[in-house]
């Protein structure tokens, strides 16, 4: 007989289990920090990059450990108030807002990426009338789907006309986005800054500049 086509019920309850599962093993492993580490240091960024963030856990991961969650799991592990508390003062880092991250040591970090749409224009970037020898001749009619009046001239691609990719302080379209990855030009800066620190035995240090960026 032919399977029911009906819309069936899926219990959801082993994903639950795992999530929670999840949330309970990163509460441990930072509450585990406290006794391996001196000081503790929120984190806030912008223009989040997986691979630079990355990169960034390997360059520090002799003298640090980094912990990027929800709010919610992070200030369980501090604890929200006096009474529950892992250390003495932690409580009051809970209560730091915004997009955040914990980590035991941070300088200030910066890396250049390629920018994504709705990005600002950090430059105006123009191409002039003539061949393009950066292209193979094989991408000349994604070009022209992106806007560019390019042609093949003896396999190689030429631009027809001066073509403006994107103007400085203006958010970038899908086409510019596409265009500059192609060129290699990056004007996503993957900036991560210190929004507060903590030292036992001191009062918390909040930095407010810091703060209203990631805001």
């Amino acid at each position: 007989m032919p399977k029911s086509k009906r819309n069936k019920l899926v219990s959801l309850t082993v994903t639950k289990k795992r999530g929670k599962e999840r949330k309970e093993t990163m509460v441990g492993n930072v509450r585990e920090c406290f006794d391996k580490y001196e000081s503790l240091y929120v984190i806030g960024w912008k223009n989040m990059r997986n691979t630079k963030m990355k990169e960034l856990r390997d360059q520090f991961s002799s003298t640090s450990r980094f912990f990027l969650g929800s709010n919610k799991v992070l200030q369980i592990a501090l604890g929200r108030s006096q009474a529950d508390e892992e250390r003495e003062g932690l409580h009051k880092v809970s209560e730091v807002s915004g997009p955040s991250g914990l980590c035991s040591f941070f300088s200030e970090f910066e890396v250049y990426d390629f920018a994504r749409l709705g990005n600002i224009a950090t430059e105006t970037v123009e191409l002039e009338e003539g061949p393009l020898h950066q292209f193979p001749h094989d991408i000349e009619p994604f070009l022209r789907k992106q806007g560019m009046p390019t042609r093949l001239n003896r396999g190689v691609v030429e631009l027809v006309a001066k073509h403006t990719v994107c103007k400085e302080g203006r958010p970038l379209t899908p086409e510019a986005s596409r265009i500059l990855r192609l060129l290699g030009v990056k004007m996503a800066p993957f900036h991560i800054h210190l929004v507060a620190r903590w030292v036992p035995e001191t009062e918390l240090e909040i930095f407010p500049e810091a703060m209203a960026q990631a805001g």
